[in-house]
């Protein structure tokens, strides 16, 4: 039996999350049980209860406001403790049409992918300015190289996992997952794949940042914060060669002196040589430190998620087991 579970992590939407639910698919073909499942990040305005009022099968609650990125984490969480085959993952501010759900899931149902974007073709897409365009290419086109994957929309909260690409997922990110998820799943050799999405009429303003400034200097730090971690060598072995190169030149700069019998004045150059150089070698055993590290956290990885395929496996088994019919749950997170 296949099971789809659609996650919806919200922070005051009240307003919009009546439409965007009306959305939602009830049945798919290739699926035997569709669920929705809300994670209401500390909202003030009752989105809980509208949710409840909606038919939402299953609602998370955290007691106060922690990020998208945080809200996003407990409902892959969430979703895999309900024995969750597919999750799929959307905004609560109605921005995708989740008529499109069926074909999002549907290269997973192929066993064609382990992750799939809805990709909102933003070039031609008259809900999105140009400015906004524009840093959608630029973003994408740097996640692209960074994960090694052909992700045309790479922000695109519209997005498919199957429970095992779900079990290797670990977000640390606060500001927002949908960076960090493609560059793991590249450098974990996930199948990621994209499908083309509609989205809706804009219903508000976008809460995840207030200026583009901001949203820029928050992407670019996930971005390096998240290659780094997973390709540390890579990182620093290049700002040790830069460091070195730059303490060449002083120092060539002195040997040539110093063999054409002018040596004696430039002998700055050759302490500013040497001083780039030994940075340079600092930097470079770091980034061995840092690479050991790395291999560490990838045995963390392995452990945590078999780890959590247990957790989620029995935590499953005792929900059908203490009422199978029961079809709504509510769930409050510290």
């Amino acid at each position: 039996m296949t099971k789809l579970l659609i996650q919806i992590p919200c922070h005051n939407e009240a307003q919009t999350l009546p439409a965007m639910l009306a959305d939602l698919p009830h049945r798919i073909d290739g699926v035997d049980v569709v669920e929705w499942l809300v994670v209401d990040d500390g909202s003030t305005d009752g989105t809980a209860a509208v949710a409840r009022e909606h038919g939402v099968h299953h609602i998370v609650t955290h007691r106060c406001k922690r990020g998208l990125a945080h809200a996003f984490r407990t409902g892959l969480d969430a979703c895999l403790r309900r024995g969750a085959d597919i999750i799929v993952n959307t905004d609560g501010d109605n921005q995708y049409c989740g008529r499109d759900i069926a074909a999002l899931i549907a290269p997973i149902l192929r066993g064609e992918a382990d992750v799939v974007i809805g990709d909102r073709h933003t070039a031609e897409n008259a809900h999105f300015s140009g400015s906004k365009k524009l840093l959608q290419r630029l973003g994408s086109f740097t996640v692209r190289k960074l994960s090694g994957t052909s992700v045309p929309d790479a922000v695109s909260g519209f997005r498919a996992f199957t429970r095992e690409a779900a079990l290797n997922i670990n977000i640390v990110s606060s500001f927002s997952y949908t960076i960090e998820t493609i560059i793991q799943a590249g450098r974990k050799r996930m199948a990621v794949r994209s499908v083309p999405v509609r989205t809706n009429a804009p219903m508000r303003e976008s809460r995840l940042f207030r200026t583009v400034p901001e949203f820029i200097c928050k992407s670019l730090i996930t971005m390096v914060r998240v290659y780094t971690m997973y390709h540390p060598l890579r990182i620093f072995f290049g700002l040790s060669l830069v460091l070195t190169v730059i303490g060449a030149i002083p120092i060539v700069r002195f040997l040539f002196f110093y063999f054409t019998g002018d040596g004696s004045g430039h002998i700055q150059s050759l302490v500013l040589g040497g001083v780039f150089v030994l940075m340079g070698f600092i930097t470079l055993m770091i980034g061995v430190v840092a690479d050991l590290v790395s291999f560490n956290r990838q045995l963390l990885e392995m452990m945590l998620e078999k780890v959590r395929d247990v957790e989620c496996d029995s935590r499953s088994e005792d929900d059908v087991g203490s009422d199978p019919t029961r079809r709504r749950s509510s769930e409050l997170v510290h």
